[in-house]
Order: structure tokens, then sequence, then C-alpha cells
């Protein structure tokens, strides 16, 4: 919704110091910190109304007027994502099954079909890392309330602990059967999934213990929730029920009779924890008032199941939801958006008969028809409230926000009226955009490529001494005898050569006594050798010091140091974790591929004030 820039890569065109470079790409960049500054510049408390800004208005002249969407909690239209920045998708690509924002929103991590994590950039959307989270498909994942720890679930009932640098600290097996949901508990103290099982188990967090299994649902349990603040669970079936259970006794409270086919998504409100939304393969989704524990809207437009749902995290009234066909629609809950030809129905509130009344039937507020090419996963917003991101099964991870002020073609683009419908219009060309699409997928390959080094953990049987290349260490469980080499006077052998002979100590230096040179040599007081040429030989060769030879009884500098051996290497594997968020050395994350360390805002700040910028108190 913020302010788009373009950020120019260097990808060149022609030669440039011998090198080819290929033609030159844009990637959109949305910085947000100039319209939050321009709301905290202009903010005040809300019982004095709202702040003395001019109006936006439709010109490109007011984009750096732009407010946030939490500066306008009265105004949930203006925060509907309709325009498309960015689709972001591996090398190797596989379903997006997860998407998930991190708690301080500058990136989204994304839980494929493969079981890897994949984090993206949340401003430019670009490749950032990738880890191998699971042995099989993520089905689930969740941030704890107090931001310090990740939750993730797979096909095969297994649920990890992972910190905000992504060290995997526990790994337990909760379910036989696949874990279609997780939700953390108000205090963060327990959590609670939903299993093909058809059950509901709660643990503890801190010891990762079962405490009780839910059981009532006659089919797979396929989603689960924990209110934002109170001690109420709701979970969906594919039995068509909806549950709301106590999670002290284990008790079922009631159950909702709304849907006629699978629950695919249940969601409670998350500002202010009155509502709940539902959607399943009825091609429907509802609303429910848990004061009335009814439902009061009926959210009708989708031609195929509804997949997915995901609420606003400030506006209230604003649901978003994403279909099986891959269409994404907007909600405005307080405008039922009516088509012509058909009778508007009124909200249950203001009839004579609230608890008898039909619930409203609301349409969509906007239409993404063409988001994605395949069912759509999962939804998330990021915490900001300003960027949707998308995950598909067309193996595409998408980024959706509003449109600046003055602009009309996003709402004519092959997102929302199809690609042939685009070409007509002259908004899309086909030939052109797909070489674009192209590059963009050559851009995030080779950012891949560029960034990532393998770390595959390293070989247990190390063959080769460090530094010096051609020889080889001793094996653990290698035999004494001459075919194995053999480390000899610190020194490793070479393989296939036989040992240097000894040669026998001479009676003594010539021309002096044996006796004599024995007694010097016990009393440390060894006469200068003499000049070469002495009686027609040279000094002799030393001989070989004998073993356990004390050399504290000589004079410093008698006998050169000896040579230090660096140590063999550690065997053990390398900690796991991302680059440049690994605090804990102790922690490991199985096989990791992963690129330099992430930037450091205090490094990169005292280098701005090196500069001489950022120093004056403001």
């Amino acid at each position: 919704m913020e302010r788009h820039n373009w950020d120019q890569q260097n990808y060149g065109t022609g030669f440039h110091d011998g090198a080819y470079q290929r033609k030159t790409s844009k990637r959109a960049v949305t910085d947000y910190g100039s319209s939050m500054v321009h709301w905290m510049r202009n903010r005040q408390p809300r019982y004095k109304g709202a702040p003395k800004v001019e109006l936006e208005r439709p010109s490109p002249s007011y984009i750096a007027q732009m407010m946030p969407p939490t500066a306008k909690p009265h105004n949930p239209a203006d925060a509907i994502p309709a325009k498309h920045l960015h689709s972001s998708l591996n090398k190797a690509r596989h379903a997006v099954n997860v998407v998930r924002w991190t708690p301080e929103g500058r990136r989204l991590l994304t839980g494929s079909y493969s079981g890897e994590f994949t984090l993206w950039n949340g401003t430019a959307f670009n490749f950032e890392t990738i880890m191998q989270a699971h042995d099989v498909a993520i089905r689930s994942a969740t941030y704890s309330h107090n931001e310090d720890w990740l939750l993730s679930a797979c096909n095969d009932g297994v649920i990890k602990y992972w910190q905000p640098n992504f060290n995997n600290v526990k790994a337990i097996q909760a379910h036989t059967d696949p874990i279609r949901g997780i939700s953390f508990s108000p205090n963060d103290a327990k959590f609670v999934t939903a299993s093909d099982d058809a059950t509901l188990k709660i643990f503890d967090f801190s010891g990762g213990v079962e405490e009780s299994t839910l059981t009532g649902h006659q089919w797979d349990a396929k989603t689960v929730d924990w209110h934002p603040t109170k001690g109420l669970l709701v979970s969906g079936s594919k039995d068509h029920q909806v549950k709301l259970w106590d999670p002290r006794t284990g008790r079922c409270l009631t159950t909702l009779h709304g849907h006629k086919n699978t629950l695919t998504k249940t969601l409670f409100e998350p500002s202010r924890g009155q509502l709940l939304a539902t959607c399943g393969r009825d091609q429907v989704a509802r609303v429910f008032d848990l004061r009335m524990m009814r439902d009061i809207c009926l959210l009708r437009g989708h031609e195929k199941e509804v997949s997915t749902l995901t609420w606003h995290p400030f506006h209230t009234c604003l649901l978003s939801t994403g279909g099986n066909d891959g269409s994404i629609f907007h909600y405005l809950l307080n405008e039922p958006n009516t088509p012509a030809n058909t009778t508007t129905s009124i909200p249950p509130y203001d009839s004579a008969d609230p608890k008898n009344a039909p619930a409203q039937t609301i349409y969509p507020a906007h239409r993404v028809q063409h988001a994605h090419d395949m069912p759509v996963w999962s939804l998330d917003w990021h915490p900001l409230g300003h960027i949707l991101a998308s995950g598909s099964n067309d193996r595409v991870t998408r980024f959706w926000t509003r449109a600046r002020p003055g602009e009309t073609d996003c709402f004519n683009d092959r997102w929302h009226i199809g690609g042939e419908a685009a070409e007509m219009l002259g908004t899309w060309d086909k030939r052109n955009g797909k070489r674009s699409m192209r590059e963009e997928e050559e851009m995030e390959i080779e950012d891949e490529a560029d960034g990532l080094v393998d770390q595959t953990m390293p070989s247990r049987n190390q063959t080769t001494l460090p530094g010096l290349p051609g020889l080889t260490l001793p094996s653990a469980n290698a035999s004494n005898d001459s075919s194995s080499p053999q480390i000899r006077n610190g020194l490793p052998a070479p393989n296939n050569l036989p040992p240097p002979p000894i040669i026998p100590p001479p009676g003594g230096i010539p021309g002096m006594d044996p006796a004599k040179f024995a007694e010097l040599l016990a009393s440390g007081k060894l006469p200068p050798p003499p000049p070469p040429g002495m009686h027609g030989q040279g000094f002799p060769p030393p001989p070989p010091l004998p073993p356990n030879f004390d050399f504290s009884k000589f004079p410093p500098g008698l006998f050169p140091p000896p040579i230090p051996i660096p140590p063999p290497p550690s065997q053990e594997a390398s900690p796991g974790g991302l680059p440049g968020l690994n605090d804990n050395p102790g922690g490991g994350a199985g096989s990791i591929r992963r690129r330099g360390p992430l930037p450091s805002q205090q490094e990169s700040l005292k280098m701005e004030q090196q500069k001489g910028k950022y120093r004056p108190v403001r």
C-alpha cells in the first residue's frame, strides 16, 4: 500500500570488463517507512478524533500522504490489497502449503510440500535463505504470542520447536497421522493440534507432554484455533461440523451446523474475539457471533471450494478468502455489495427477531479472480496490515497491497480479468509479459544460486590432514601392520613408502675421548663444533636424540623449536540455524543451504555514524 520504489538490479546489457551482463531488470520494493513516519508525526489520541491531515485523493501527488491501515480504523476499504506486487518462487519448485510473516514483519516464511522453510525479504520480496525443516510436507506453522517460538507440523505427525534464529531445539511425535492445524494458547503455556485421526490434542509447551485428547469428531479434524483471549477452542472437521471446546475439561460446549461439506478453516477474529469465521468445500464462508452462538453473515461469490481465509490484523470487518480455482476475494462485513437484480438482505441485529432471522448475505467488495493458477492454500497479513501474502499449489508465493492514489491499471491487469482480456485492453503484453516472468524467474534462480552455499554435513571419515594436501590421517580402526599408514614422530607417513633407516649413533666427536664426551653430555657443556675440513672430514651429522630427552639442561637457542602439528579437525556436525541468526551453537537444524550473514542493524548504524550521519539527537 505504501510508496513503491524500483530497485535497479545489476544486470546490465552487453559486455563490461570482459564479462557479459544481462538486460537491466526492475524489482519492486515496498517501503512503508515514509507512511509510518507520516502517521507518527500527525497521530493523536482517538478521543480527539482523526488527525488533522489532508485526505487522500485519486492523484499521484498524494502518494506521499498515504497512511498505514492502523491510522484509519474506520476505513477498511482503503486496506483492500488489489495490486499485485511480486511473485516469488524457488529454484526447485514445490507447492506452498503455509505462509507466515515473522513477528517483526521483516521476512515471510513459507513451508512447502518438500518440507523446506524458505525466507523471503519483506520489502524487496527477494530470496534470502532456505533450509530443510521436515522430511515430509509441512502442513501447519504458527508463532507464539510472545514472538519467541515457532511451531511447525508435518504429514508424519511430528511437531518441531524453532527459535527465532531457526534453531530446532525439540521435536515430538504428536500424532501418527498428518497434523492439519496448530495454535497457541493466549499465554503460550499450551498449544492444541488437529489431526486426520479425528482428535484434538492439548500439549504443555515447556515439556512437550500431551495433557488431554479431545474426541467427538466423526471424521478427520482439518482445522483448529485457540481464542486470542479466552479458554475456548474451535475445530472444523470432515464431518461438516464446527465444534467449540473447553480446553480445561476437554468437553464439547456446542456444535454449529451450518456447512454442508468438509471444513477447511476456522479462525477467531484476532482483535476483539467476538466473531468466528469458517469456510468449507460447500463454496461458502460463514461468520458466527459468539455472543449469539449463530451465524450472522453468509459470504458468497466463490464458484469453487473455499480453501482458506484470514482476518485483517486491525480491521475487524475485513475478511479475505482463497478458493480452489486460485481466486482471492475480499469481503467487508458492513457492506453487503449486493449485485444488481438481487434482493438485499438485512443483518440479524436489525431484524425484529435476531435469534431466528436468516443470516445476511455478503458479496465480495473486491475480486482477484486470477490470483493463482491452482488452489490457494494459505493467506497471511503483514503485521502492519499493508501487504497480504498468498501461497498456492501452483508453487508460487505472491504479495498483494493496496493501489496507490491515482492508479487504475491494476484493476484491469491479468490477475483481475485474465491474460487474454488484459492483452485485448493493452494492460498486459503476452510476449513481453512472459519474457519478464522468465527474467524474474532467472533473477530468483541467480539470487538463490549466488547467495547460497551448500552446507551439507562434513564427512565423518576425514581422510586428509588440513593444510597438507596428499597426506592422509590414519583411521580409527586402522591396524598396526605395515600396509596401513602410521604416524611417526608426530608426522603422518606417506602411503606405500618404507620408513627411513635408523642411523646408528657414532662413538663421539673425532679427536675427543668418548668418556669425556659422555661427561660433557651429562653436564650439558658441549664444546663448539670444529671448523669444516678438520682432519679432512666435515662435521659429522648429529646423532638422533634419545627418548625422554630433557631440553631444560641445555642453554636456550641450542636446539631449534619443534614444528607444531595442527590438530585434526572436529568431526562434529556444524550447528543448525540460519546464517547470521544463530546465537545458540548447540542447536541443530539438519542439512541447511545458507547464504552469507544477514545484516545487523547495529553494525549498519555504526557504519553510517562513521560517515557523519545520524549523530545529532532529534
